[in-house]
């Protein structure tokens, strides 16, 4: 017997209004592989927001730092880490929605966004809820449990392949620096994103299948300590 299809509205259980509503042709976007206007609008100002909070995260903010340079030389720090560890998690869990045979689009959340930037630009710290992929259409237990562990498996293997470039190709140098910092993000994005609680990642992979995510938190837990550890930024 066909397993029974549950019907999502937001794939992280978010309920504000303003996550949910579909312009014309939205729907039609959401094949595999496509992106709608309104989409690609929120995925851009998303990334550009954090951009400039980690920029202003990795300077120490306004409080403690008022050098401009600093604040610029961090910017291509930032958006590295933005791009692999934000764009790259959320368009896991979008495609793996999509191959499913569901519509599935990213959503900003902007009072996310501007706590993320308020808090990065004058205290120097990042806390950040800046949207989530939306998905329609019904999905089955062990598809949800699938989608959920796409987004952080995509930070490990970045993760697992820059930790290596990081600590016995570049080390001591400035791409070095790079693939480290890409590398603590990745591997910070993972643990985080797998705690199981709340509306987090972790807690539907639990759901689903126990025993991996226990092997994806030992192995995100493990090479952001080793990292953490490790890892000396030089902007």
């Amino acid at each position: 017997m066909a397993q029974e299809r549950k019907i999502y509205t937001s794939f992280h259980d978010i309920p504000p209004r303003e996550y949910m509503y579909f312009p014309k042709g939205t729907l039609d976007a959401g094949k595999p592989g496509k992106f709608s206007k309104i989409e690609t609008t929120h995925i851009l100002i998303s990334v550009l927001v954090l951009t400039i909070a980690f920029s202003f995260w990795l300077s120490g903010g306004l409080i403690v730092n008022t050098n401009l340079n600093l604040i610029v030389n961090s910017i291509p720090y930032a958006f590295a880490g933005v791009l692999t560890g934000f764009f790259f998690h959320e368009m896991s869990h979008k495609f793996m929605a999509q191959k499913f045979g569901l519509w599935a689009e990213y959503r900003l959340f902007p009072l996310g966004l501007i706590l993320a930037l308020g808090l990065s630009v004058f205290a120097g710290l990042v806390f950040a809820a800046p949207g989530a992929v939306m998905f329609m259409g019904g999905s089955r237990y062990h598809e949800t449990g699938k989608i959920a562990m796409a987004g952080p498996l995509s930070n490990i293997i970045i993760a697992f392949i820059t930790f290596p470039l990081y600590y016995f190709v570049f080390f001591e140098t400035q791409i070095g620096a790079m693939f480290g910092f890409i590398c603590l993000i990745n591997a910070l994005f993972a643990v985080f994103n797998l705690l199981p609680f709340g509306p987090l990642d972790g807690v539907k992979v639990v759901r689903w299948n126990a025993t991996v995510w226990i092997m994806l938190f030992i192995v995100a837990v493990t090479i952001f300590i080793l990292i953490w550890l490790g890892f000396s930024p030089s902007i």
